[in-house]
This record gives C-alpha cells, sequence and structure tokens, in this order.
C-alpha cells in the first residue's frame, strides 16, 4: 500500500468525522461512503486490490473479534426473558433455515461451487447487521420490542454462525487439497475448545473487573483498555490452546456480560469505539479487494442470487419461525425484510479469500454482490418503511405487553441517526462554553 493511500483514507475518516452527523441526515452511511473510497483506491492503483487480502488479515480478524464479543456482552439476558420465546424462534429456527436455503440455492446456481463453499456462502450471508439499519433500531415511532427483536436477533446471529463459516471454509480448503488445513472434523474440535476457553476469560474477567472496581483498585480511565484486551485475551487464549479464536470472542463476551455487573455496558464504550474505527477500515478493505473480484465476476446469476437472498432466503424462514408468535402479517413482513447483511459477511468473505486463496473467488464475489445491494437498499429504505411501519403501528393502538427499553449495538452510529429531528447544533442554546 502506499503512503499517498495512508494518507488519503486518515484525510476520510477525519472528513467523516467532522461530517457524519449532517451526513446521517441524508441516509449517506459510513459502509457506503468507505465501500466506494476502497474501490476508488483499487481504481487508482494506490492499493493492490485483491493481492492486498493477506496483508490485511490481521485487521479483519481483530475487527471480527471486537464486533463479535461486543455484541454479546451488551446483552443482558437477564432482562430479555420477557420476549425469549421470539429470540429463540429467530436464532434457533429461522437462522438454520435461512442457511439451509442459502446454502441450497448456492448449490443449485453454482455446481462448480462444491458444497462446502456453497454452505460457505448460505452461512455467510446469514448474519443481519443492525446497524446498516440504524433508522430502524433507533426510530421511536418503531414498537420497541420489534426494535429489541431486530437489535437481539443481530447481536446474537453472527457468533452463532460463524462456526458453520469456519466448518464451511475448513471442508473447501480439504476438498480443494490446500495444505495447512485438516478438514471439518478438525474445526469441530476447535469450536469445542473456543467455547470453554471463551466462556472461561469472559466470565474470570468480568469478575475480576468487579472485583477491583468494588476495591476501588482500577482506574476509570483504563478499565476500557482492559476490556478491549479481554476480547484479544479470549480470542489469543483459544488460538494458543488449539480452540476458534472466533467463537471464545462471542462467548467470552456473553460471559463478560453476565458476569460484569452494571458498570459492565459502560466498560465497554471504549471497546465500541475501537470497533466502529476498524470497522470501517474494513469496509475499506471490502472496497478495494472484494469489489474488483466481485466487478470481474458478477453477473445477471450473483444479481438474481442476491436479490433472493435479501427477500426470499430471509423472508420465508423469519415467518416460518414466528409462525404463532403473536405477530401481526404486517410486523412479520417488516422484520424480515430488515435483516442487512453487513459487517460480519464482508469479514467472513474477507477470511474466506485469505484462507482459500483464488478458490474462493466466486464465493466471495456472490456474497460481496448480496452485501453491496443490501447496503444500497437497506440503507435507502430505512428511514422511509421504518417512519410508515411506526405510523401504522400506532394507528393500531398501545404496544402488546408494554413497551421496553431497547438495547443499544454499535452506540456510536446509533447516536449519529437520532440527530433525524433534533434541533439543528446552530440554534442558539445558551451561553457558549469553552471548547
Amino acid at each position: 500500500m502506499h503512503v499517498s493511500a495512508i494518507a488519503f483514507i486518515a484525510a476520510t475518516l477525519f472528513a467523516w468525522g467532522l461530517v457524519s452527523k449532517r451526513l446521517a441526515r441524508a441516509d449517506l452511511t459510513a459502509p457506503i461512503v468507505f465501500v466506494v473510497v476502497g474501490a476508488a483506491l483499487a481504481w487508482a492503483g494506490l492499493v493492490d486490490g485483491p493481492d492486498e487480502s493477506a496483508t490485511l488479515t490481521p485487521l479483519v480478524e481483530i475487527t471480527l473479534v471486537w464486533v463479535l464479543f461486543s455484541d454479546a456482552a451488551h446483552l443482558p439476558m437477564r432482562e430479555l426473558r420477557r420476549d425469549v420465546w421470539r429470540y429463540l424462534r429467530l436464532l434457533a429456527v429461522g437462522l438454520p433455515l435461512t442457511v439451509l436455503l442459502g446454502w441450497a440455492l448456492a448449490a443449485w446456481l453454482w455446481p462448480g461451487l462444491g458444497l462446502w463453499l456453497a454452505l460457505f456462502v448460505g452461512a455467510a450471508l446469514a448474519p443481519t447487521d443492525a446497524a446498516l439499519g440504524i433508522p430502524v433500531v433507533t426510530n421511536p415511532v418503531v414498537p420497541s420490542r420489534i426494535r429489541q427483536l431486530i437489535t437481539v436477533e443481530s447481536g446474537l446471529n453472527d457468533g452463532i454462525a460463524t462456526p458453520i463459516v469456519t466448518v464451511a471454509i475448513a471442508g473447501a480448503a480439504a476438498a480443494a487439497g490446500l495444505e495447512g488445513h485438516e478438514g471439518a472434523g478438525h474445526a469441530v474440535v476447535q469450536l469445542a475448545l473456543g467455547v470453554v476457553v471463551g466462556s472461561a476469560v469472559g466470565a474470570g474477567g468480568g469478575w475480576l473487573l468487579r472485583l477491583a472496581r468494588r476495591r476501588d483498585l482500577a482506574a476509570e480511565d483504563f478499565t476500557g483498555i482492559a476490556v478491549l484486551a479481554l476480547g484479544l485475551l479470549a480470542y489469543s487464549a483459544a488460538l494458543v490452546l488449539g480452540g476458534n479464536g472466533f467463537v471464545a470472542a462471542f462467548c467470552g463476551g456473553l460471559a463478560f456480560g453476565a458476569c460484569a455487573g452494571r458498570r459492565g455496558p459502560a466498560e465497554l464504550v471504549y471497546l465500541e469505539q475501537t470497533g466502529e474505527l476498524v470497522s470501517a477500515l474494513v469496509w475499506l478493505a471490502f472496497g478495494a479487494i472484494a469489489i474488483p473480484i466481485m466487478l470481474d465476476r458478477v453477473d445477471a446469476l450473483m444479481l438474481l442470487y442476491a436479490a433472493i437472498s435479501l427477500t426470499l432466503v430471509r423472508m420465508l424462514p423469519v415467518a416460518l419461525s414466528l409462525v404463532g408468535s403473536g405477530l401481526d402479517r404486517r410486523t412479520v413482513l417488516f422484520v424480515g425484510w430488515f435483516g442487512p447483511r453487513g459487517l460480519a459477511s464482508l469479514v467472513f468473505a474477507l477470511l474466506a479469500l485469505e484462507a482459500l486463496g483464488p478458490v474462493a473467488d466466486e464465493a466471495v464475489a456472490v456474497v460481496a454482490t448480496t452485501v453491496l445491494l443490501s447496503v444500497l437498499a437497506h440503507g435507502v429504505s430505512a428511514a422511509p418503511l421504518a417512519a410508515r411501519y411506526g405510523r401504522t403501528a400506532a394507528a393500531a393502538g398501545p404496544e402488546p405487553g408494554g413497551p421496553v427499553d431497547v438495547i443499544e449495538l454499535r452506540p456510536g452510529a446509533a447516536a449519529r441517526s437520532r440527530v433525524r429531528g433534533r434541533v439543528d447544533d446552530t440554534t442558539p442554546a445558551g451561553p457558549a462554553g469553552p471548547d
């Protein structure tokens, strides 16, 4: 990568920080901006595109670790009991059906992929990313229980899909005869070790932080860094012991959230801000690496798969899983549509490209096409459809069961979305204080 590319990326990050609030009002999201910037860097020859995938592996892996840990740690399991059966329906029925449908469709449309790469496509495109539909999960006119349902599903389904993606990549590598890969059976053993190690590290870390706070041992301005390190510790400890680091990060986040106490969410703020930075860089890498591959291979069949993946493959399993849940047809359609494919899917694509090389090009192109279409379709439709659904829900009467306090995943993005409808910063609000 050229030094000029680094300067341009730094300038883009700074510029986004200057105008992100204003651009949020126009539904111009960070993923759209950084994908375009990455593609432009590749087109200008400032980065080597697909040849850069190996050098970006640490960034991609760390991003997934922090996103998995943060999203899982944010979920207060004790407070989700009231609608637990709806969450279980989406995660235990809807998610597996989505993987199976995506797998079957990919295997049918591209027989040359083989069963393992087709499974990779189906699993990589199963997780949703609520951060791409921020106007939905932060708009107060949308019933709070529906916003909570979408948020909780997004916070857990990437961690649940990770083992399937890992096994699929291992199986594809073994089928292709690539050296250094021991096949899907070994990957399953790694998953089990990852669960044990991650849970132990997360629970132990959460308990130690509570103890340190109680005895006034921990400085407030360093606990965020400690949690950041804890996510990496869960990941790296699992690797040292032969386990799967990503599963360890997810289980570590769940265990930390359960054991860290009431101050746990505040200690995640630094991790979330750092995760937002590296996520922006991954979107940029996606634009620079995966988009050129997609443009070389994209055809009508890939666009068809992307459209079906975002609609039928997602919405049919959601509808089947929510039968008998007490939600009306309009709500089921709303939840089914707002399943954007985002950060987790593109990280899986970049990991497959790094592990499999050109063997994964076609599968990566399918994932890239679907994610790009999702970024555009869900980014444009989120605000107007949320407002329309909210008005319809309000006309139907009070929210059944009463409102709940909605969990915020990746609060930095959520905070920017809430600027809609607020008074502009230029409105006088009293005497100005010091900078």
